[in-house]
């Protein structure tokens, strides 16, 4: 997923992992150079689609503007969700 508008320097990765650690979703979620979020998520499609419902609503201090989603095959190669430097 990709997560556009005002969201970084905001909370947003934490308010993601938050989000994805209360789901029990493993992953990823970082910083891109264009000033929008990424995020990976593992898990059952139903707990991703509640996962993606938070992220289109995000932080009280961000806006969100688009979230780009992208399906693809379950790999099992994280182990927990945690925020990427």
């Amino acid at each position: 997923m990709v997560v556009s508008g005002v969201v970084q320097g905001v909370g947003f990765r934490w308010f993601t992992r938050r989000c994805a650690q209360n789901l029990e979703l493993t992953g990823y979620v970082r910083n891109l150079p264009n000033g929008s979020v990424e995020a990976y998520a593992e898990g059952d499609e139903g707990v991703l689609n509640g996962f993606l419902k938070e992220l289109r609503i995000g932080p009280r201090s961000g806006h969100v503007a688009g979230v780009e989603v992208k399906w693809m095959e379950f790999t099992g190669k994280h182990i927990e969700f945690r925020i990427e430097l």
